[in-house]
C-alpha cells in the first residue's frame, strides 16, 4: 500500500510538471504560514497587468488584506482556450484546491459546469439565474455568488441616447449572441423601448465572425441608421469589426462596455466592469471570513458610466449635442 501511494504520487508529480502546474512543495514555498489562497481565472492570455487583475487587487487592499501575508492571488490564465481550461486548470484547482476560485466571462460557465467543491466568486455579463450559475440573486443556493453586469433597466436609456445623439434615427438593428444568458429577456426590453420610440427594428444573432460579417451585411441592406450591440462576447471580440463597418457604411454602434467605444465606435453605456471587480474582492473577504457562498446575494451594478468616441463621431459627421458632452464620463478625443 505504502508503494502504491508513492507511485500515485510520482505520477501525479510528472503529471504536473507536464501541465506546467506548480508542484505542491513550490506552492507551499510561495504561500508561507497557511496564508489562504485565492485562485483568479481569466480565459486572457497572460498578463500580469490586466485591468481586471489589478481591479481585483485594489479591492483586496480596500478590505484590508495584504498579498503574502493574508491572501495569496494565484493568477490563471486559459490564453483563450475553453480546453486549456477544462483539461489543465480544472484539474489543477481540485489537485491544490484554493480556499476561493475568482472568476470572469466565459470562465464563470465552464467552472460552473465543473461543480467545483470550493467556493467561486464570478464576474458575470448575463443573468446568473437564467444562465444557471445561481439558484437565485437573493439567495444563490450553491457554493457560487459574485456580481452581475445584466441590467435591463440600462437598455431603453442606452436607446435614449443613442436617439439624443442621432436624431434622424428611425431604423435600429440590434446585434446579439444568442447563448449569452438572458439575452431573450434583453430583447424584448430593446423591442418594447424601441417601439416606444416610434423605430422599426431588426433583430440579428451572431456566435462566429463570419456571423458577424452576416449580419452587418445585412444590416446595411436593409438600411439601419444605428445599430445597438448587445453586452457579451459579440460586443467584446468583435468592437474593432462594428468600427470598420461604421467607417464603411456611415452607421454607427453603441453597446454597453467601455471597450466597445475605445476602439472606435460611437459610444458606450453601461456597468463600470473594474468596479465590480473591486467588489468581487469584499466578498472574497466575506468568504475567507467565514461567510458561505450560497448565503451571499449576487450583486447587480451600482456605477454606470457613459464613454463618448468623439473621434468617431467627428469621422461620421455626427454633430454631438453639448448635454451628452457635459454627461459623458470619458471622453476619447
Amino acid at each position: 500500500m505504502q508503494r502504491r501511494r508513492l507511485f500515485l504520487c510520482a505520477g501525479l508529480g510528472m503529471l504536473a510538471g507536464e501541465l506546467g502546474w506548480p508542484k505542491p512543495a513550490a506552492a507551499q514555498a510561495a504561500r508561507p504560514g497557511g496564508t489562504p489562497r485565492v485562485a483568479w481565472v481569466s480565459m486572457e492570455r497572460p498578463n500580469p497587468e490586466a485591468p481586471f487583475l489589478v481591479a481585483f487587487r485594489q479591492g483586496l487592499r480596500e478590505s484590508g488584506r495584504v498579498e503574502g501575508r493574508s491572501v495569496f492571488v494565484e493568477p490563471m490564465w486559459a490564453d483563450g482556450s475553453a480546453e486549456r481550461l477544462r483539461q489543465q486548470i480544472i484539474p489543477q484547482l481540485l489537485a491544490h484546491p484554493p480556499e476561493v476560485v475568482v472568476a470572469t466571462s466565459v470562465a464563470v460557465r465552464l467552472l460552473a459546469e465543473a461543480n467545483l467543491p470550493m467556493p467561486m466568486v464570478f464576474s458575470f455579463s448575463g443573468d446568473p439565474v437564467v444562465g444557471g450559475i445561481v439558484n437565485s440573486w437573493a439567495r444563490p443556493g450553491v457554493n457560487r455568488t459574485g456580481v452581475s453586469y445584466f441590467s435591463l433597466e440600462l437598455v431603453p436609456k442606452r436607446l435614449e441616447l443613442m436617439r439624443e445623439m442621432l436624431p434622424h434615427l428611425r431604423r435600429l438593428a440590434i446585434v446579439g449572441w444568442p447563448p449569452h444568458s438572458g439575452e431573450q429577456l434583453e430583447l424584448q426590453a430593446a423591442q418594447a423601448a424601441a417601439d416606444r420610440l416610434g423605430m422599426v427594428h431588426q433583430y440579428h444573432g451572431a456566435t462566429t465572425a463570419a456571423e458577424v460579417d452576416a449580419a452587418l451585411q445585412a444590416v446595411q441592406a436593409w438600411r439601419a441608421d444605428a445599430i445597438m450591440v448587445f453586452a457579451g462576447v459579440v460586443a467584446l471580440a468583435h468592437a474593432e469589426r462594428f468600427a470598420a463597418f461604421a467607417a464603411r457604411s456611415r452607421i454607427p454602434s453603441a453597446s454597453a462596455w467601455m471597450q466597445f467605444a475605445q476602439a472606435g465606435n460611437l459610444m458606450s453605456y453601461g456597468p463600470v466592469q473594474a468596479e465590480g471587480q473591486v467588489r468581487m474582492a469584499a466578498i472574497v473577504d466575506r468568504l475567507l471570513r467565514g461567510d458561505k457562498a450560497a448565503e451571499i446575494a449576487v450583486e447587480g451594478p451600482t456605477r454606470i458610466e457613459l464613454v463618448l468616441n468623439l473621434r468617431a463621431a467627428l469621422a461620421l459627421g455626427i454633430d454631438v449635442p453639448r448635454t451628452i458632452l457635459l454627461r459623458a464620463d470619458q471622453v476619447i478625443e
